[in-house]
């Protein structure tokens, strides 16, 4: 059984489906790649299966419990966290607060005590040395390390990443690339991620699913999805596929 499953997921704003008729099956331990142009479907799409929005029709299913029309607390309660593409820390709070205040709910599913998991968890994504600072000193690649020490300190089973690495010069993204590989591997968390930068989608991705104007076009291995032809006409262009080509 898949850990987190999207069946037939519509949202429609008005006489616009942003999502429309979307599958998806993710397996336990998986990263999976979403990618497509803007205005695809993807944040919708995320925001579906986070709690954030409820759907026109179709359902979403954690460890074969339907977690669609929960609100999103109950969607992080039953083991799904989101990071969002902004990142909006608590200004006013330090690092460690910041992970604090989500670690409460962790720390209720671990029994574990939320400031000692909040510690942890900084460590984990490289803040501890940075856990008194407040995230508006911290680099954006700083800031999304505290985002994605929020989401984590939640104790999800599957995590949801809205562009972490986008906006990062190269050595940023590739030691972020990296922990995104080790919160799956070292953690045991399932990994959903949205990305533009496709070097990381290419290089982290188990499996890559693409949207185009609210719907799946394609699906399957990073090899395979660059060199299918809607791909390419509708994503990545003939030179940048040839760019990315395994």
């Amino acid at each position: 059984m898949p850990v987190l499953r999207a069946e037939r997921l519509v949202k429609r704003f008005g006489g616009l489906a942003a999502v429309d008729g979307v599958d998806l099956a993710v397996e336990e331990g998986e990263i999976l790649g979403v990618i497509g142009p803007n205005g695809a479907g993807k944040t919708t799409l995320f925001a579906l299966m986070a709690g954030s929005l409820a759907p026109t029709s179709g359902r979403v299913w954690l460890d074969g419990r339907q977690v669609s029309g929960l609100s999103a607390h109950r969607v992080v309660a039953a083991g799904i966290a989101r990071t969002h593409q902004i990142v909006r820390p608590f200004r006013n709070l330090t690092v460690l607060e910041n992970v604090t205040v989500a670690a409460l709910r962790g720390a209720a599913r671990t029994g574990s005590h939320p400031r000692a998991l909040a510690e942890e968890v900084v460590a984990f994504v490289g803040l501890a040395d940075r856990a008194a600072d407040h995230p508006g000193t911290l680099t954006l690649a700083g800031r999304k390390r505290v985002e994605l020490a929020r989401a984590l300190a939640t104790g999800p089973r599957v995590l949801l990443l809205d562009e972490v690495i986008a906006g990062l010069n190269p050595a940023e993204a590739q030691r972020l690339a990296g922990l995104v590989r080790e919160i799956r591997d070292q953690r045991g968390v399932t990994v959903v991620m949205i990305e533009h930068v496709m070097a990381a989608v290419m290089a982290l991705s188990d499996r890559v699913a693409v949207l185009d104007y609210g719907r799946k076009i394609a699906e399957g291995s990073p090899a395979e999805v660059v060199r299918d032809p809607h791909v390419v006409e509708a994503y990545l262009g003939s030179g940048a596929a040839a760019e990315v080509h395994p």
